[in-house]
């Protein structure tokens, strides 16, 4: 089972790669904790509570139009200090008053604590530590987790579907178990499934199909007829 769970996860990341997505998960893999300083964080954070509800799609090209109007993510003092400027210019942009302020507050918030020792009250316990923070809930706080290099997965709805589909009842642990068994990292893993689900909406009819529990093969094949 172990065995056929890897092929599985290899198949699928090898079909994220070959459709355009493999810088996204150089990126994951190359995220640390200990080397993420306050603009990379205020940066995630802003991603993650412009994403919450939304397709990613729409916040990817509306992010970097919104990022010069909080002045690059330079930092929270910044933000904080010219935060009626912030608040005018980005809501021209992306008309949704109470996730522009949850970055104004949250911006507040880590100038007020200082990143220095936020990052302390994270590394000691990330999911309750972000939470604290406005739009980062139950889910998103493992999304935000993930993407500053925290060992977590997110357990959305389609990693929990998968997880499920292959017998597990914990996201967290079916992707440690993957990361053991194939040497990337949690985080990665999740990208990983995350990115074939969102690409391939019959994705567990294609995982279930997918069977190499008999013979081993240098090279898999993607069969296009899979995803018509």
């Amino acid at each position: 089972m172990k065995s056929l769970i890897e092929k599985k996860y290899q198949f699928i990341k090898q079909i994220v790669c070959d459709e355009g997505y493999e810088k996204e998960i150089d990126w994951q893999s190359q995220i640390e904790f200990k080397n993420i300083d306050e603009s990379y964080f205020l940066k995630e954070l802003s991603w993650v509570i412009l994403s919450s509800g939304m397709k990613e799609q729409i916040i990817r090209r509306i992010f970097y139009e919104i990022t010069p109007y909080f002045y690059n993510w330079k930092s929270a003092k910044k933000i904080v200090k010219n935060k009626q400027k912030c608040f005018s210019r980005s809501i021209k942009l992306f008309n949704n008053e109470k996730k522009i302020s949850a970055i104004i507050d949250s911006a507040e918030i880590i100038n007020k604590i200082t990143f220095e020792k936020l990052k302390k009250q994270i590394e000691y316990e990330p999911i309750e530590i972000l939470k604290e923070f406005p739009f980062i809930g139950n889910i998103t706080a493992y999304h935000l987790a993930k993407n500053i290099g925290i060992n977590v997965a997110k357990p959305d709805r389609h990693l929990v579907r998968i997880a499920n589909d292959e017998g597990f009842n914990n996201v967290q642990e079916f992707c440690e178990l993957i990361s053991e068994l194939s040497g990337d990292s949690v985080p990665v893993v999740d990208i990983v499934l995350w990115r074939f689900a969102n690409l391939h909406k019959n994705y567990l009819d294609v995982l279930s199909s997918v069977n190499f529990s008999h013979q081993e093969q240098d090279e898999i094949e993607y069969e296009q007829e899979v995803f018509q």
